[in-house]
């Protein structure tokens, strides 16, 4: 079966990065959400508290009990909210806070401009109130940006808005709160960093997603990704091979079939412009949904140990070729 390597190497390389840009590993809240984009949530999250992390961040409840164990504290971002000591769990809607249990550790997202969750400007007050209400525990203020990663103007809007709102909620009588704002994105670009938390997610596994005008700041891709040969066949010259033939043999040569394809959360492409491996092989023909073929004799091959370099050619970003992949793939630190 295909496997992943995950590089304990380059991804303390990448942490040490963020820390250098935040002044403390404590400010690093390392994001695992879905199956830690695709790296592996036990994994990744057991590495990230070897080198000291102590804050996370997942999509849901069950993915926190996975790694609650590990951090002293995890942001859940959706789902249903629970009582933990650990755990705290993101508003991103009023009618949200009706429904959390009383005592419950929450997270006031704010809306300021990116328009996908949390409690617009004009609904603060209202939120508080309920906040209130519903004697919840309101642990920190958040917000996500829209453009850091692109050469505008935008994030700084959007910094001001956020602080306007952070301003209202101290004035409310609300203190001691978290404040987080920051992605992978902003803190690569930004200079200075006063905030309580960054969280980290695309840099942390090595992608740099900055225009090129930004600060290049050097990340080292954690994952790769190697396929297994089944089988092997010689191919004269003319003889097709693969879904409706779309290879042809431009000579005799002898290919092999290797356990990797749509079925494990790789792209299908074109077959009439092949994705190259990082071995510069060619695949030939269609990907099938268990198998591609390459001309090639190893045992195992090495389909991919970049992904923003794969995703190029998939007209893709680099989250979804990592995302993408297949959780019953196994997966190894070296």
């Amino acid at each position: 079966m295909a496997f992943i390597t995950l590089s304990r190497e380059n991804f303390y390389h990448n942490l040490n990065q963020i820390a250098l840009k935040t002044g403390s590993l404590d400010k690093i809240a390392i994001v695992l959400k879905d199956n830690a984009y695709g790296h592996g949530l036990s994994l990744m999250a057991k590495m990230a508290h070897d080198f000291g992390i102590r804050h996370a961040v997942v999509r849901n409840h069950l993915e926190a009990t996975e790694i609650d164990s590990l951090f002293e504290t995890v942001l859940v971002l959706g789902g249903e909210a629970l009582l933990s000591d650990t755990c705290s769990y993101a508003i991103n809607a009023l009618e949200q806070i009706a429904g959390m249990p009383e005592g419950c550790r929450v997270e006031l997202k704010v809306d300021t401009g990116m328009h996908r969750n949390g409690i617009a400007a004009d609904e603060v007050d209202e939120a508080l109130a309920m906040i209130r209400k519903h004697a919840l525990k309101l642990m920190g203020l958040m917000t996500h940006f829209r453009s850091a990663d692109l050469l505008s103007s935008e994030l700084f809007w959007q910094q001001k808005q956020f602080e306007v709102v952070r301003k209202k909620i101290e004035t409310a009588g609300f203190s001691n709160l978290r404040i987080h704002s920051c992605n992978s994105a902003a803190i690569l670009r930004s200079k200075r960093f006063d905030e309580d938390l960054v969280r980290v997610g695309i840099a942390a596994y090595g992608y740099n997603e900055l225009a090129s005008p930004f600060e290049d700041v050097v990340l080292k891709p954690v994952l790769a990704l190697h396929a297994r040969k089944v089988s092997s066949r010689k191919l004269k010259q003319g003889e097709r091979a693969g879904y409706g033939g779309t290879f042809t043999a431009p000579k005799a040569m002898r290919i092999s079939t290797y356990d990797l394809g749509y079925g494990d959360g790789w792209c299908r492409g074109d077959s009439d412009h092949p994705y190259i491996t990082p071995e510069g092989l060619p695949i030939l023909g269609r990907v099938s949904m268990d198998f591609i073929a390459l001309e090639s004799d190893k045992e195992a091959v090495c389909m991919m140990n970049d992904a923003q370099d794969a995703a190029k050619h998939f007209n893709t970003i680099s989250y979804e070729m990592t995302t993408a992949l297949s959780p019953t793939i196994e997966r190894s630190i070296i």
